[in-house]
C-alpha cells in the first residue's frame, strides 16, 4: 500500500469509519483494541498517582470504541471527544457512554486552558504531519495527558512488508521511546508514568480461522510477550505499544 500524502489524510480517515463490505471485522477489531486501549489509560493514570479524572477528553476519537469503554468501566464523570472526521464524529455521538464528539480542524481544540482533567490520544501522533502542535495543544487544554504510539524504529518494522503496511493505514512516522519522552518535554510537559505492551493473545490472533493459523498467531504473541520482558533488547526488535502520561512540567 503506497504511502498517505499529506492531502489524503482527512478523506482517508473519513473512509475508516464508513460502513463497507468489511465494515464488521473492522468493527470488531476496533473493539478489540479499545479494551486494551483503555486498559492503558487507567492504569497510566493509577501510576501516576493523580485523581480520578472526572472530565475526560479523547483527541483522535475515531468511532469512539475506547471512550465507550471507559464508560462501561466508570471511568471519569463526562467523557467527549474530537475527530478529524464526520464519519467517525456520527459514531462517536450514537454511544450513550459519551456526552458530545465534534470534528475538529487536527491541530487546535476549541477549548480553554485546562478544559480537561485528562485529554489522551492513543495511536494518533503517528498519523500527524507534525505532532509537537498537537501535543502542545493537548497539554494546554489537559491537566494530564495521555499519549500512545507504536514504537516502530525496530528490525521487524523496516522489512518492505511491514513498512508498506504501516504506510497504508497512513502512519507518518516511525517514533522510539526516547522520541516520544522528548516531545512531551518540548512541548512542555514531563512524564509522570509510562508502560510498554506487546499486546493480549487475542489481538495476534484476531481473523485467524484455522488451528494452524491461531497456532501462528498464539507464538507470535509469546514472542513478542517474551520480547517485552526485556524492553530495550524488544523494542530494537519489534514493534511494542508506548504509554506515557504528561503533566505540565
Amino acid at each position: 500500500m503506497a504511502r498517505l500524502a499529506e492531502e489524503q489524510i482527512q478523506e482517508f480517515y473519513e473512509q475508516c469509519y464508513t460502513p463497507g463490505v468489511d465494515g464488521d471485522k473492522y468493527r470488531r477489531w476496533r473493539e478489540l483494541g479499545a479494551e486494551g486501549k483503555a486498559d492503558h489509560v487507567m492504569a497510566l493514570v493509577a501510576r501516576a498517582g493523580i485523581a480520578a479524572p472526572r472530565t475526560v477528553c479523547e483527541v483522535g476519537c475515531g468511532d469512539g470504541a475506547v471512550l465507550s469503554v471507559l464508560g462501561r468501566r466508570g471511568f471519569g464523570g463526562s467523557r467527549v471527544g474530537y475527530e478529524i472526521s464526520a464519519s467517525g464524529v456520527k459514531l462517536t455521538a450514537e454511544r450513550e457512554e459519551v456526552d458530545g464528539a465534534w470534528v475538529f480542524d487536527g491541530s487546535h481544540l476549541p477549548v480553554a486552558d485546562d478544559a480537561y482533567d485528562l485529554v489522551f490520544a492513543t495511536h494518533v501522533l503517528e498519523h500527524v504531519p507534525d505532532p509537537a502542535p498537537l501535543t502542545r495543544e493537548m497539554l494546554r487544554a489537559g491537566r494530564a495527558v495521555v499519549i500512545e504510539v507504536p514504537l516502530e524504529a525496530n528490525v521487524s518494522a523496516h522489512r518492505p512488508a511491514a513498512r508498506a503496511a504501516s504506510e497504508g493505514v497512513g502512519h507518518l512516522h516511525r517514533f522510539h521511546r526516547r522520541a516520544i519522552r522528548g516531545l512531551v518535554e518540548d512541548c512542555g510537559g514531563r512524564v509522570a508514568a509510562e508502560l510498554v505492551d506487546p499486546l493480549p493473545r487475542a489481538v495476534h490472533t484476531f481473523g485467524a480461522e484455522s488451528g494452524k493459523a491461531r497456532a501462528k498467531g498464539t507464538v507470535k504473541w509469546a514472542v513478542r510477550a517474551g520480547a517485552a520482558a526485556v524492553p530495550a533488547l524488544g523494542e530494537r526488535l519489534i514493534t511494542l505499544h508506548f504509554a506515557v502520561l504528561a503533566l505540565p512540567a
